[in-house]
């Protein structure tokens, strides 16, 4: 019971859908005022989800299954990652051994559930969209890891959460040495193309693709398609806080780490065009990617 308890209400679904809606406010609200606007009320991100709840469902007939199942998909692995996160938060002893590597999968898992629904809508627009995120997984994935290995490489091997928090506890946060900034940086860049913002919203462009992957989405499953990314922007940020600055998680240095992030996360997304697919490609294959190797480099040299 406790445990069905920590994954639908706190930390885990309820608890992070509701902070990532807010966070999304915050969002909206920041991005509104960098371009003279005042921006819509706290409530408006749970208005648009509760007027999708009450639209009309449309499905394609010959992939109903893969179509319909894909958003809950998503929105179940955010959910769970959420609360693998919230507990090692409460105490270091929650987790369990290798939960870093639970970790890294299941957040990859919304973007497959994107690229299976969009596939199955048999929408060009949707395949398109569903070929530019895969693309971009490519791109993405292997600074991402390899910025997380240096990180394990740097923490003497531990791959679980609560060993990582206590090493940064009783020494200085990982962010504070050169491998760790590096890695930081390179899993920042990483998060802005997790998330699908600006300038990496490729896969949704909506002057181009009219959201691309999200087409053919209406009623509830868009409705969990949008929950999935506010849960995304809560757990990302999170899982950075936890990996590179958790020598203190207290609530106030949580809430203001969080924010901190939060703000650089948007004002990137307000002050980069969005690239090209290729664009995108080349740039996570060169930059992020040398330098989650020279982050390696040095965690070894420092080992």
């Amino acid at each position: 019971m406790t445990l069905l308890f920590n994954y639908l209400i706190f930390p885990g679904l309820l608890f992070s859908a509701v902070i990532g809606l807010l966070a999304g406010w915050f969002d909206r609200k920041l991005s509104a005022r960098v371009q003279f606007r005042v921006g819509p009320p706290w409530h408006q991100n749970f208005t648009d989800i509760i007027k999708l709840l009450g639209k009309e469902t449309i499905y394609p007939a010959q992939s109903k299954f893969t179509f319909l199942f894909s958003p809950y998909l998503g929105f179940l692995s955010a959910g769970l990652v959420a609360t693998i996160l919230g507990m090692n938060l409460r105490s270091s002893a929650s987790g369990f051994n290798g939960d870093l590597i639970v970790v890294i999968y299941l957040m990859l898992i919304p973007a497959i559930a994107m690229i299976l629904g969009a596939s199955a809508s048999r929408n060009p627009l949707a395949s398109v969209g569903a070929s530019r995120e895969l693309k971009l997984i490519l791109a993405y994935e292997l600074p991402f890891v390899l910025s997380i290995v240096a990180l394990i490489i740097k923490c003497g091997g531990s791959i679980q959460l609560g060993k990582i928090l206590e090493l940064q506890a009783l020494g200085a946060s990982n962010i504070a040495s050169w491998s760790g900034a590096l890695a930081f940086i390179v899993c920042f860049f990483c998060m802005q193309a997790k998330l699908g913002y600006p300038p990496f919203d490729i896969a949704e462009a909506d002057q181009e693709l009219m959201c691309g992957t999200l087409i053919e989405y209406s009623g509830l499953p868009l409705a969990v398609f949008k929950l999935t990314k506010a849960v995304m922007l809560y757990i990302l940020p999170v899982f950075l806080i936890i990996l590179f600055m958790g020598k203190d998680t207290s609530l106030l240095f949580m809430v203001l780490k969080y924010i901190g992030l939060l703000f650089f996360i948007v004002l990137v997304k307000n002050t980069n065009p969005r690239v090209r697919i290729d664009q995108a490609l080349g740039f996570f294959w060169k930059v992020p990617t040398f330098m989650a190797v020279a982050s390696v480099i040095l965690a070894l040299v420092g080992q």
